[in-house]
């Protein structure tokens, strides 16, 4: 398939080109690191930010699309189906 924007250089405003399933866990970073989560079943998300800090995002609802750069979502994570967009 001929991709019109290939000549372009990605940027953090860009759509996402890629996407993975994200399973929380506490010690295992995630294989890249996010442009932005989406939470398919709303909840609490607990994660590690791209530069360490800790940060809980309470009640986060089904469907949101959260901008956010992490390395890891942890294990105190209610939220599920998960998806990290890079």
């Amino acid at each position: 398939m001929t991709d019109p924007y290939a000549d372009q250089s990605a940027s953090l405003t860009s759509p996402a080109s890629g996407a993975f399933a994200i399973e929380p866990h506490d010690a295992n970073a995630l294989p890249l690191t996010t442009r932005a989560l989406y939470v398919g079943i709303g909840g609490d998300l607990v994660v590690e930010m791209q530069w360490g800090a800790v940060v809980s995002f309470a009640n986060v609802p089904d469907g949101a699309l959260l901008p956010v750069r992490v390395d890891k979502v942890l294990a105190a994570t209610t939220a599920a189906s998960i998806v990290g967009l890079v």
